[in-house]
Parts: C-alpha cells; sequence; structure tokens
C-alpha cells in the first residue's frame, strides 16, 4: 500500500509540473510548503478562544452543575458534551468556501501566531473539507498533540543524533508547531482533535456541541474517541472516574476532562463571563 501511494504520488507531483494550473491548496503535495519563512505573523481569531474554569475536586463540579440549573432556571438533569482534556495546544483554524486559508495559535484568545505553514503538513487536518453543505467562512478549533509512542520514536531518534530531547509531548507538540520550516514540521508525529466550530460567515451548525462534532468528523476532522453525552451531574462524575481508569492506556496525554452544556440553546442562555463560558468546566 505505502508503494502504491509513493508511486500515485509521484505521478501527482509529474502531473501537477506539466500543469501547474490544477494545482490547489487541498492538493497532498501542498502539505509541505516550498521554503522556511522568516519570522511569524499574527493570525486574528474572529471568534474569541475563551479559556475554560476549572475545578479541582468533585465538590467544584457539583457547584458547577447547580449553577447551570440555578441560571436555567431548568428542573431534571441536563445533557453535558464530556471530552477529554488533551495535554496539547489550541489551534483555531480558519476555513473559507471549504479550503483552509488560515492556523492561528490560541496566545491571548483575540491574536495568535499564524502558523499556518506548519498546520498544513500535519495530516489529520483536512486541507479542504469533505464534499457537503458548509458554511462559506468556518473556522474549527481543535487540539494539535503528539501521541505517547511518536514522543518516544522522535525522543530516541534524537537522542541518537544528539538533537534536544524533549521533557513531555505537550513540549514535543509546542516546539513542533513553532518552526519556521513545515519541512521539521512535517517530519514530527503531530495530530489533532477538533473540539469546537464557529460560523463565520453563511451558513449553520446544528442544535447542539455533540451534533457539530459529528458534522466535523463528516467535514474530515478527526475526533477524541473518549468522547461521550451524559446526563447529569452523575452522568459527569461517571464518565470522570471512567477516563481516570483509562488515562494509563490512552495513546495521547490528558490533563483532565471537559464538561460542556450540549444545547447551544442553553449555552446562549447560560452565557459568558469576560474570559470564560459559564456553560463549560475543565476539572
Amino acid at each position: 500500500l505505502d508503494a502504491d501511494f509513493d508511486d500515485l504520488f509521484q505521478q501527482l507531483i509529474a502531473l501537477e509540473k506539466q500543469h501547474p494550473s490544477v494545482i490547489t491548496l487541498a492538493s497532498p503535495t501542498q502539505r509541505v510548503g516550498p521554503k522556511p519563512i522568516s519570522k511569524f505573523r499574527n493570525a486574528s481569531h474572529s471568534v474569541p478562544m475563551l479559556s475554560l474554569e476549572n475545578a479541582f475536586d468533585e465538590e467544584q463540579v457539583i457547584n458547577f452543575d447547580r449553577r447551570v440549573h440555578d441560571l436555567l432556571g431548568k428542573p431534571g438533569a441536563v445533557r453535558y458534551s464530556a471530552e477529554p482534556k488533551l495535554d496539547g495546544i489550541a489551534i483555531n483554524i480558519r476555513y473559507e468556501q471549504g479550503e483552509l486559508v488560515l492556523a492561528g495559535t490560541r496566545a491571548d484568545g483575540l491574536i495568535g501566531e499564524d502558523v499556518t505553514h506548519n498546520v498544513r503538513t500535519i495530516g489529520a487536518v483536512p486541507l479542504r473539507l469533505r464534499e457537503g453543505r458548509y458554511p462559506e467562512i468556518l473556522e474549527v478549533r481543535g487540539e494539535i498533540f503528539m501521541p505517547k509512542q511518536g514522543f518516544d520514536v522522535l525522543n530516541e531518534q534524537n537522542r541518537a543524533a544528539g538533537e534536544k530531547i524533549f521533557a513531555n509531548p505537550r513540549n514535543a507538540a509546542a516546539g513542533s508547531l513553532r518552526q519556521l520550516n513545515p519541512k521539521i514540521t512535517a517530519e514530527r508525529p503531530l495530530s489533532m482533535f477538533a473540539y469546537a466550530a464557529n460560523v463565520v460567515e453563511r451558513g449553520q451548525l446544528p442544535s447542539c456541541h455533540s451534533q457539530t462534532l459529528m458534522r466535523l468528523h463528516d467535514w474530515g476532522f478527526k475526533l477524541s474517541p473518549e468522547n461521550e453525552v451524559v446526563e447529569g451531574l452523575e452522568g459527569c462524575i461517571a464518565f470522570y472516574k471512567k477516563l481516570l481508569a483509562l488515562r494509563e492506556g490512552l495513546p495521547y496525554d490528558i490533563d483532565g476532562v471537559v464538561y460542556k452544556v450540549d444545547d447551544y440553546s442553553l449555552q446562549s442562555i447560560i452565557g459568558n463571563i469576560s474570559r470564560a463560558p459559564r456553560w463549560a468546566l475543565a476539572y
């Protein structure tokens, strides 16, 4: 299969050399930029990348669920989207007419560093959204990370070559993403899971967060396999205990879980504070 892919890839390179007009940003040959950049530019986020309120014990999770009920004035269990909190680098990726045009780090939540040239090299990031109805301009949020196995292999290679040894997968992911030369990033075992999306212009998303994640999957993004929709406080606590038991065996590092009120209309009622949404919690 690898040989077949390599053969087809070389045929595509030859075709594009003969007919440059057929080259598109979505072509596999365009994943690695031809030249390094001299410095990072700014990348503005159309929708601010807010931080998350943190809980450090179960009592604070209970208080969060109680506050959600108080703000909604709604009896009964609230449905939450429960997800592992990946220990990686948050990224915002902008698509226009389905094509990747900009990728920026979170930084202060309003303006980050333009790392488009590097994000384009990550195989888990679609250069073009799969066919289907998608907003004219869409921002997709995700976490770029380095799987544990890839991290171990990278450090072994670096040790043998007398190069830098990374302390942990997060540092390795950050260092790999902040390269001026995309060819270096392309050689690093980076991946990405999508965790949110925002419509910037002309289009709409489903009515709840979990369905938006499935829509992102349909468009070509990878999602964390551990994502679940849970019912109420009991579901949140059970998810945390389940993930805690699985943590050591997961192929990537996590530093907790994230709970989000699943229904967008309820999120709107609950609202945000200046730096974080009141409908989400990291634990």
